[in-house]
């Protein structure tokens, strides 16, 4: 029983746990909003739809299409409207990549440890 508890108090369950739930909210927004530039797109042009389209008679190839299409609009909306945003904020605020922290770190560290190799 000890290790069950210790398993279920772990605080990276605990975290992962509040990313999925942050995760599916954060996916109705994206969702709501894509919807709103796919009405736009469809009042422009007409929405995307291939779904009574046959090749060689295959009836799976056209609702294919459609969701491919709408993938790739959801892809253009989340990196145009939200990761450009975020990363320029991000630099904006100064806040580095942990990545990158890590790399100077590590670069600092063998400097020291060259300068300590040359004595």
């Amino acid at each position: 029983m000890k290790g069950f508890k210790d398993f279920i108090m772990r605080g990276n369950l605990i975290e992962l746990a509040v990313a999925f739930i942050m995760a599916g909210a954060f996916a109705k927004v994206v969702e709501s909003f894509t919807k709103i530039v796919m009405e736009l797109i469809a009042k422009a042009g007409g929405a995307p739809n291939f779904d009574s389209w046959k090749v060689a008679g295959l009836t799976t190839v056209g609702p294919f299409l459609t969701a491919l299409v709408a993938f790739l609009i959801l892809a253009f909306i989340v990196y145009f409207f939200i990761v450009k945003p975020y990363e320029a904020a991000k630099a904006r605020m100064g806040m580095a990549d942990p990545e990158e922290e890590l790399a100077e770190e590590i670069t600092l560290l063998r400097e020291i440890r060259d300068s300590l190799a040359r004595r």
